[in-house]
């Protein structure tokens, strides 16, 4: 007898859970008429991690799928603008060694590709400023919007930077009131597995049983479901990203009117990095390191530095950090999603878009009966493989290309035995050749495109080999490319507003509708 799939239950809350819920719920909205159900069951007693402050643009398409005003958003969330993320310190170590990894394609990209033309010329402008407008719009402390645009939608792409204690709760009211989505407040003591090793039930202490066709594990760390219950194992990638350890601190700002930065500010320390991220009431910033390399009490004091001695008496709260995924994410009747597959450093804000692209794929391939679960789980589970490991390569190649010495962690950072294979092939490849629109990046929804390599392996100093004769059949195409960013980088500056001054309007007046 064929077994519907009707009862989807989340266990775990928080932006993974809630996030999750949403976007199943939205996708499958017209079937509740039918019975389809989606129930979040969650801990009273156990508190959200809530340090994930930084997104990627696919957030606001996920926001809109489900149904969230843009304009609510930003008044509930603390949300304000991101428009890419700042490296500073990592290639040589210099007070002026910084670059950008912006969220706008290089101009023209998908006709010309700029870097070669870029490194022939060998100028004095940086690779960021000579093809795209939003390093300038960054420094500027620029909006990638004004007020008349409509929710959504800007005049430069962009992602958010917002309070993760107030985003999961947000979240809640809205699934919870629009998208009917049942919430249950109760402690998980068991998953109870049925003969053929599905998840039959999970065992409640104040609800008592919950059972469900679909279990979805966001229990965090612990991964109650996937690892404890299916015994799924973790597989850690410490041997390729060092950072183990967080040290978060909420720093006020000087006054009401001060600046907020529209982009991550990413600072590079002797064993790790700094976050620095604008609220518009707080800044969230963040010690990154590695527990091999500096103690507790040193990565503090580079804290604490930072921050400066104004806010020396502000308190730091630790957090572990196991680097790392499960080795298959989907397994019989439950997948997990979010902390409870894994976790990577936060260095390019890789956690909330992996519970995205996680949700989106189950919502879409929701399975219509229990027979064919197992065929959409095995796709599921290449296409998550993948995502994670161009993620950790990605992050690995920060390191790889940077060119400090100066102490054991970024010397043992560009040990050959911890780059992963894939990532030294395409290093080799790209000594030659620079990443485009080649084989490397053949995926639909690729986590990184090669302009996201583009901007952090020129912005570090990397060098390709040019042959300035193979460019002039594109000579004039590329020119013009670059002249006519030049052109809309002084357009955008002459009539983007100040950052803040953009969030007060939104508050205060709210955006148009879509």
């Amino acid at each position: 007898m064929v077994r519907p799939v009707k009862n989807i239950v989340i266990v775990g809350g928080g932006t993974a859970g809630w996030l999750t819920a949403g976007v199943i719920a939205a996708k499958h909205k017209a079937r509740r008429a039918s019975g389809f159900t989606v129930t979040l069951v969650e801990s009273p007693n156990t508190p959200i991690i809530g340090v994930g402050e930084g997104t990627w643009p696919t957030l606001r398409t996920t926001l809109a799928k489900i149904g969230v005003s843009e304009t609510d958003f930003f008044r509930e969330c603390d949300a304000a603008f991101k428009q890419g993320a700042k490296f500073a310190r990592w290639t040589t170590g210099a007070e002026d060694d910084a670059y950008y990894h912006p969220l706008v394609l290089p101009q023209a990209f998908s006709q010309v590709n700029l870097a070669p033309h870029w490194l022939a010329q060998s100028g004095d402008v940086s690779f960021c400023d000579a093809v795209c407008p939003q390093g300038v719009l960054c420094d500027e402390g620029l909006a990638p919007k004004t007020i008349a645009s409509a929710q959504y939608q800007g005049a430069a792409n962009y992602a958010y930077h917002l309070d993760a204690g107030r985003f999961a709760p947000f979240l809640q009211r809205h699934c919870c009131e629009k998208l009917g989505v049942r919430h249950v407040l109760a402690d998980v003591q068991r998953a109870d597995l049925a003969e053929d090793g599905d998840i039959r039930a999970i065992v409640t202490e104040q609800a008592g049983e919950i059972e469900g066709d679909l279990f979805v594990d966001c229990t965090g760390f612990r991964s109650l479901l996937l690892g404890e219950a299916m015994g799924v194992p973790f597989k850690d990638c410490g041997d390729v990203l060092f950072c183990d350890t967080a040290l978060a601190i909420q720093v006020p700002y000087e006054s009401e009117t001060s600046p907020i930065s529209t982009h991550t500010i990413s600072t590079a320390q002797s064993a790790g990095w700094i976050w620095d991220i604008g609220l518009p009431t707080r800044r969230g910033v963040g010690h990154v390191f590695s527990s091999r390399h500096i103690s507790d009490e040193d990565a503090e004091r580079e804290l604490r530095a930072y921050v400066g001695p104004a806010y020396r008496d502000l308190p730091v709260r630790k957090i572990g950090i196991r680097s790392g995924h499960r080795e298959i994410f989907w397994k019989r009747n439950c997948v997990a999603v979010g902390l409870a597959a894994g976790f990577l450093e936060p260095l390019e804000a890789s956690a909330i878009v992996l519970i995205e692209l996680s949700a989106k794929l189950i919502a879409e391939q929701m399975p219509a009966c229990r027979e064919v679960m197992d065929v959409i789980a095995g796709r599921f589970n290449a296409t998550t493989q993948y995502r994670w490991g161009r993620i950790i390569d990605f992050l690995k190649l920060h390191y790889v290309l940077s060119q400090r010495s100066d102490t054991a962690f970024w010397r043992d950072n560009r040990d050959p035995d911890t780059i992963p294979e894939r990532l030294s092939d395409l290093l080799r490849l790209w000594r030659h050749q620079p990443p485009w629109l080649h084989e490397e990046f053949d995926r639909v929804e690729e986590v990184f495109p090669a302009a996201s390599y583009q901007y952090v392996l020129y912005g570090m100093g990397f060098r390709t080999e040019i042959e300035r004769e193979a460019l002039a059949d594109e000579a004039a195409l590329a020119q013009r490319a670059l002249r006519e960013n030049a052109v809309q980088t002084e357009r955008l500056r002459a009539t983007l507003p100040r950052h803040r001054d953009l969030i007060r309007k939104i508050v205060e007046h709210g955006l148009q509708p879509v």
